[in-house]
């Protein structure tokens, strides 16, 4: 758990995903078109992804990716970050963790 804790506050903005997941490819897709370039941990691609993944559970990311972390706090999976998009806080989240710039 140390270790996703650790990833997750190293960027203003971190996303948890797989490469198979869909919605984990439209989360990375709408933080680029915002102008963010967050750091992506692609957990069927790292030898101890398994284990972050059952990290993500314990710390309440449920579904486990994506797993989206802005200034190192976790903001929710791709249903949360689509809510927060169109209630247009997601953006005011991003600028406030000095992910993007106006």
């Amino acid at each position: 758990m140390d270790k996703v804790r650790d990833l997750a506050s190293k960027k203003a903005a971190v996303i948890f995903t797989k490469s198979s997941c869909f919605m984990c490819h439209s989360i990375k897709t709408l933080f680029y078109e915002l102008g963010a370039s967050p750091a992506i941990h692609e957990l069927d691609q790292v030898a101890n992804g398994r284990e972050m993944e059952y990290a993500l559970r314990r710390l309440g990311c449920n579904p486990s990716v994506p797993a989206v972390f802005i200034g190192g706090n976790y903001i929710g999976s791709a249903k949360d970050i689509i809510s927060l998009h169109v209630d247009g806080s997601l953006k005011d989240k991003l600028i406030e963790a000095k992910a993007i710039w106006l």
